[in-house]
């Protein structure tokens, strides 16, 4: 049998947790590799093994198990519960290919910490932050912060369970929940220094009071969510479901376009989308719902328009949107290139911004646009001809019934001009 690197999983009571396949691997090891916390707990039973810390040295493991395979050595990798459950055993297994590992998994912390409490844990959402400092979430943070795409999970999910870190701590994603203001949906639990001595639960603290406390670095969080998510609309809401500013029938891209606006835009759960001239956001928010693991940054220059578009982004309660007050382009310097961007107002500077979002866009991303004027279409269309995208247009005439005594009777909406372009990959 060709030699193979073992990575073992090991827990915080030391040898009293290895089985005994484990720990014979470990007797048996001419190198031992693990981070600098495993090594110290092992220390009496390594023996004479060489020693290697991958703290700060994550990048040099695979070539030291490469060293030591060569020169037929036994090499063992230490690592905390389950090394295949966010752990080094992918890592490993993607720098080295599988048929160079054997994986002796243990109970993992996931495991003990809801055993602590007596809970089931095959319906949690297993999530892990412990990585590099992400930093405090501050608030309109988007998909560019570490704690992003748990904020999204936590959105998402009824019972998670998160492996944290040091700098990534419960005290940190406690503070994180206070700031969307989702404290009050979930209860928190938090285990520490599961097996060891001071083992410790933290289970009657509310959200904002663990938002305070100081944790050692070794825990788990528990989060149950106190009522179960409802399953909600994607997307196709009533105009009525937005607030609006109402001079006639409403400053909103109604329904029918909406639609039809949202389909051309390609989006996927992830997309990165910008919204031009938001309005009063309809289209942000509907593609914030459809791109629940993305994230929408939205703009709008009219105070009034601004301020019904915050209210029905906190209306629909979503934590994947940005908006500011600004003239496009002003203050869209530093958002991620999208996926796919909306213009539904330019301020008059139409050409500049298709050239803009054409040019930010991911390749093969889409940009929309909705005209109800024939000189804005015409500023459209020259622009995308001078440009490599795709390019095409439908006209959209809706009509919705209306009571008349006692029949009904068909009334004509404003007719839209849907431009949408794709950027393509240059050859």
């Amino acid at each position: 049998m060709a030699n193979k690197c073992q990575v073992i999983g090991v827990l915080d009571n030391g040898l009293e947790g290895l089985s005994v396949t484990a720990l014979e691997a470990l007797n048996n090891a001419a190198v031992v590799i693990a981070a600098t916390r495993v090594l110290t707990l092992f220390s009496a039973a390594i023996n004479a093994a060489e020693c290697k810390d991958l703290t700060g040295n994550l990048g040099k493991v695979p070539e030291w198990i490469d060293s030591a395979l060569a020169q037929q050595k036994k090499v063992v990798v230490l690592a905390t519960g389950d090394p295949l459950c966010h752990g080094i055993g992918s890592f490993l297994g993607k720098k080295l290919g599988a048929e160079k590992l054997e994986i002796i998994p243990n109970v993992s912390t996931i495991q003990l910490a809801f055993a602590s409490i007596g809970m089931a844990w095959q319906d949690a959402k297993i999530c892990s932050v412990h990585h590099k400092d992400a930093g405090e979430w501050q608030a309109g943070s988007g998909a560019e912060h570490g704690l992003y795409a748990l904020l999204q999970a936590i959105n998402q999910h009824d019972k998670l369970a998160i492996l944290t870190s040091p700098e990534n701590s419960p005290a940190r994603i406690a503070r994180m929940l206070v700031m969307q203001n989702m404290a009050d949906l979930f209860t928190m639990v938090v285990a520490e220094n599961l097996l060891c001595a001071d083992e410790k639960v933290f289970q009657d603290l509310t959200i904002t009071e663990l938002a305070e406390q100081v944790f050692s670095g070794n825990d788990v969080v528990i989060l149950t969510r106190h009522q179960a998510k409802k399953p909600e609309l994607l997307f196709g809401y009533a105009d009525e479901a937005f607030k609006q500013r109402k001079p006639d029938k409403g400053l909103i891209t109604k329904r029918e376009v909406r639609a039809v606006s949202l389909a051309r835009m390609q989006l996927t759960a992830t997309s990165i989308v910008w919204d031009i001239g938001a309005g009063s956001g309809s289209i942000g928010i509907e593609a914030a719902k459809l791109c629940a693991k993305g994230h929408v940054y939205a703009v709008e220059k009219n105070a009034a328009d601004f301020a019904i578009a915050a209210e029905n982004a906190r209306d629909f309660a979503l934590h994947n949107y940005t908006l500011i007050e600004n003239k496009a382009p002003l203050g869209m310097a530093h958002w991620p290139a999208p996926n796919a961007v909306f213009i539904g107002g330019s301020g008059g500077e139409l050409a500049e911004l298709i050239t803009l979002c054409l040019e930010k866009l991911q390749t093969n991303g889409c940009l929309v646009m909705n005209f109800v004027t024939l000189e804005n279409l015409n500023t459209a269309l020259e622009t995308l001809k001078q440009s490599t995208a795709l390019w095409d247009i439908t006209h959209m005439q809706a009509s919705r019934s209306q009571p008349i005594l006692h029949m009904n009777r068909m009334r004509a909406e404003n007719p839209v001009w849907v431009v949408s372009a794709q950027k393509v990959e240059q050859s």
